[in-house]
């Protein structure tokens, strides 16, 4: 019994230690773009790097779901860059700012900023990490998902300060169960409410209905989904491999018979992960490696 005890206390302890290890920085070194007033410890948004033992040279960012109501950042997030180190990939998790008119000037803009933000500070650091510039990976779940798909479709136009004029396109995207459309016959309307308010305008619906916006600058795309998510209709997975088709942008679409929303906490890792980590070695941003 006695050993038992140990050991349990010695794999908390080194697991305390390796949740520790990980770094977490702040997005913004100055002041936050469309910020209003001073925001508290807690809702400041940051980035957690996930740095494996041996960095296979490619990262990801992951942006977590929640709804734009708040983030589900252990299981959508922590979990999942832990998974990616396991493969080599340096993970970052994203704590994006959560739309708010009591802190944003403009609330729709405040995740997208972020997000960029967060992509500018992976590439510029890149060679910190051991990271190649260019392959740094988006990966977004539910309403980070759209967020994700968000950044990947109008990442050609600036929304930060960058005078460097760093590169903001993601070289891969990997969106899962995600949001795309805020088109009200698709969308899923927390999100949308959550992000553009009860009553949003047209041209704020159009411009986050990321189906409309897959262009020559869109990265290739793993879009996945499971066909009985009663939360997110897979609907949005379709749509948006549809436009990546017509543009002529590589998509690979996984649709799973069942599952739910958030599967991936469900499923075993590698149920999950693999697909992934095998589109990624296709795709070159990956060692092609058993």
């Amino acid at each position: 019994m006695k050993k038992l005890l140990a050991l349990i206390i010695c794999t908390l302890t080194i697991l305390g230690i390796r949740v520790k290890a990980q770094e977490t920085r702040p997005l913004y070194k100055d002041s936050i773009p469309n910020s209003i007033g001073k925001l508290a410890p807690e809702n400041m948004p940051n980035i957690r790097i996930y740095k494996p033992e041996k960095p296979n040279g490619t990262g990801i960012i992951i942006f977590p779901g929640g709804a734009y109501a708040f983030l589900a950042i252990d299981e959508e997030g922590y979990k999942i860059a832990e998974a990616f180190a396991a493969k080599g990939v340096t993970a970052f998790v994203v704590k994006y700012r959560l739309p708010s008119d009591a802190t944003m000037r403009d609330k729709s803009m405040g995740p997208l900023q972020d997000a960029q933000q967060a992509i500018k500070l992976v590439r510029m650091n890149a060679a910190e990490w051991g990271i190649d510039p260019h392959k740094i990976g988006i990966a977004g779940y539910s309403a980070g998902g759209h967020l994700a798909s968000t950044l990947g479709t109008h990442s050609a136009r600036s929304y930060i300060p960058n005078k460097e004029k760093t590169d903001l396109r993601p070289d891969f995207m990997i969106l899962v169960y995600a949001v795309i459309s805020m088109h009200k016959e698709l969308t899923h309307v927390g999100s949308m409410m959550g992000l553009l308010g009860d009553n949003p305008s047209a041209e704020k619906v159009a411009f986050f209905s990321n189906e409309e916006w897959v262009n020559n600058n869109t990265p290739p795309a793993y879009i996945t989904h499971a066909n009985d998510d009663g939360v997110v209709s897979a609907n949005n997975a379709m749509v948006f491999y549809q436009a990546m088709l017509k543009g002529g942008i590589p998509a690979e679409l996984h649709l799973y018979p069942a599952g739910n929303h958030g599967f991936t906490q469900r499923l075993p890792v590698y149920e999950w992960l693999d697909p992934m980590i095998w589109w990624m070695k296709r795709g070159g941003w990956l060692p092609n490696t058993p």
